[in-house]
């Protein structure tokens, strides 16, 4: 029995199986992204969406879904489902008796004496879908009817009927093929039997998306049907189709369906399952390695591939090549944004604890010092030479990063052009993060002799132990000032003190460290993550919902986040031991009730900052899944350690 499975009960009841979405990635940047009831309730999903590099890597909807209709004695029984308004039509949900994501996605369906299995599988590295339709059950002769929906659109737009569009086709191997706009790739749609297919042009208005209704954004779509594939099926007969931007050869598809299954493993428990998802945010393209951030619409990004790499990579499975690689890519062709004056002044510094990552998970020191020292050097050399507009350090060896109007730090959210968390001045995480990286240099230049660097550094290594407790201790808290502005202390309870008890170097006591953990659990530690606010705070938003205003201005102000979990917990072990395990353990594994919520066998970006803590924001976010990974390699290896 499959470990992600739902049955009959709950695939019928949409208000069940519309919130639950599956998602499978090509690693390439494609991937196919539905929910289990096979309704699209969002602009972002689709069966097959591709990034177009003649339109700057933009993903694109090309198929946004496939209508199945099982025929017998001249009766039609669709097994799709759409939703117009406020009305489902058809509704094939209801023929669904059972769905189980294991290697890949499988769902039965019944009707009367049929019984038809559809497997869904995203080919590797290729922007390609397989669906295999088996017939297990018939006792009359049995056609099955495809049913197209084209979109050709970018992913965060919705298609309009239009005159534009080119609504002919192409013949090729057993099936047709489509462009429906210049510049597009060919939708080829092939199967591997002989079928007819029947040219009947149509627009389908309308169809509406349920989530972006619900997000107060524009959430109808017109859709176009060109017609339909018809062919027999016996019993206990497997046929195959492809969704493909390239002509396949129907002749290899039962060898290329075994050749890419073969190459799955098993979703056979919480931590396997949480691995196999770990690789789908992993791009190989054109050379280089990189991070899709969040899934369906957060796309790369620095910070969070910074972040997420070493729990991806290394802490899934040990996979150190790939940590290398992406560490590689970003100094090949991101460069620029660790050295640039950008407005996102932390993004430079996690390079450096990305870096103590990979020499802490076998990379050699001494190899690391000589492939990124120039670059190290260089960085930490950008924050002082005056090339950073934004940010200044100051002769206390503290960072000052301030830009009216702008909030430089992750908490980056604005309402109406302003930001809602500004802190300007000196950044707790910003500040501990500086520290940090200093330390890790001199640590890699000590022990390469490099003096000279050395002495650069170590002075204002002491300049930040003697001033970072003067800033940023609150005595009267006993925990740390998220940011020290010109205004002074500003005394809100947030997370980003618990990266200065968890970093390798810190410039605090471990009895401070004591302090800032006891208000952190009390204040903020939640049963999915660490909220971003203290709900004592005036400012706090319990729920992260609501049209976008509403969302961005919970969105660091109380919403829960899973990957300062991480954090929590490598504080916590390293100052409390042993005594720590057992809590972290719950921790970690009571997220594996989310396996089957939200995006199956994923973790969300956000949840609520109240109980029942329930999760928003991107479906399937990497930081999450990287952290959670991580957090359980980090308490295998202490429990290893201490026994």
């Amino acid at each position: 029995m499959a470990y992600l499975k739902f049955n009959k009960a709950e695939l019928v009841n949409l208000e069940y199986s519309l919130k639950r979405e599956f998602l499978a990635s090509n690693h390439a940047g494609g991937y196919t992204y539905t929910t289990i009831s096979g309704c699209n309730t969002r602009k972002y999903h689709g069966l097959l969406i591709v990034p177009l590099k003649q339109f700057g890597d933009e993903k694109h909807v090309l198929l946004s879904s496939l209508d199945e209709t099982l025929i017998q004695h001249q009766k039609e029984f669709n097994l799709g489902i759409h939703r117009y308004g406020d009305i489902y039509e058809p509704r094939g949900h209801k023929y669904i008796v059972d769905f189980e994501v294991d290697k890949c996605v499988a769902l039965t369906y019944r009707v009367g004496g049929m019984v038809l299995r559809k497997v869904m599988l995203l080919a590797y590295n290729k922007e390609q879908i397989f669906i295999q339709y088996t017939l297990l059950e018939a006792h009359s002769p049995t056609i099955l009817r495809l049913k197209p929906f084209l979109a050709f659109r970018n992913i965060h737009n919705l298609s309009k009927a239009n005159t534009s569009a080119n609504t002919k086709y192409k013949e090729v191997a057993k099936g047709r093929s489509f462009c429906m706009y210049q510049g597009f790739p060919e939708l080829n749609l092939q199967l591997n039997v002989d079928s007819e297919f029947i040219s009947n042009p149509d627009w389908y208005y309308n169809v509406e998306y349920k989530e972006e209704s619900r997000r107060a954004f524009e959430s109808k779509e017109d859709l176009f049907v060109p017609g339909y594939f018809e062919f027999p099926l016996k019993k206990g007969q497997t046929v195959l189709f492809s969704a493909s931007i390239n002509e396949e050869k129907p002749t290899r598809f039962n060898q290329e369906f075994l050749k890419h299954m073969s190459a799955r493993r098993h979703r056979d428990s919480y931590e396997n399952t949480l691995k196999i998802t770990a690789k789908q945010f992993i791009m190989e393209r054109e050379g280089k390695t990189s991070i899709y951030a969040g899934y369906p619409w957060l796309d790369k990004n620095l910070r969070d591939t910074l972040i997420a790499v070493p729990g991806l990579t290394y802490y899934a499975d040990g996979d150190l090549d790939t940590f290398r690689a992406v560490i590689d890519t970003i100094v090949k062709h991101e460069a620029d944004k660790l050295m640039g004056d950008t407005i996102q002044p932390d993004v430079s510094l996690w390079f450096f604890w990305t870096l103590q990552q990979y020499t802490k998970a076998g990379g050699n020191r001494a190899e690391v010092w000589k492939r990124y020292k120039n670059i190290m050097k260089a960085v930490l050399g950008s924050y002082c030479d005056c090339s950073r507009n934004r940010v200044t350090m100051h002769e206390t060896g503290l960072l000052w990063a301030e830009e009216p109007g702008k909030a430089l730090s992750w908490m980056d959210a604005y309402v109406g052009g302003r930001p809602v968390t500004e802190r300007a001045g000196y950044q707790v995480e910003l500040n501990s993060l500086w520290y940090n990286a200093i330390c890790f240099i001199i640590e890699l230049a000590e022990a390469a002799a490099d003096t000279k660097t050395v002495n650069n550094w170590i002075w204002v290594k002491k300049a930040i132990e003697k001033n970072f407790s003067k800033a940023f201790w609150i005595e009267s808290q006993e925990t740390l000032a998220d940011y020290v502005g010109p205004e002074g202390q500003n005394r809100f309870c947030r997370p980003n003190q618990m990266f200065t008890c968890a970093f390798d170097y810190s410039p605090i006591s471990d009895e401070h460290k004591a302090k800032i953990l006891q208000n952190v659990t009390k204040e903020l530690l939640t049963s999915r993550g660490l909220r971003t606010l203290s709900p004592m705070n005036p400012s706090y938003k319990s729920e992260y919902d609501g049209d976008q205003t509403s969302r961005d201005l919970a969105y660091h102000q109380g919403t829960t986040r899973v990957w300062l979990l991480g954090f929590y917990i490598e504080a916590s072990l390293k100052l409390y031991g042993k005594s720590f395990v057992r809590k972290a353990e719950e921790l970690i594994q009571a997220f594996e009730e989310d396996m089957n919520v939200h995006c199956i066998g994923s973790i969300s970006e956000v949840y609520d900052g109240d109980p029942p803590h329930q999760p928003h924001g991107c479906p399937s976010y990497s930081n999450s899944v990287a952290e959670i990974l991580r957090s359980i390699k980090l308490i295998e290896q202490y429990k290893n350690e201490v026994l």
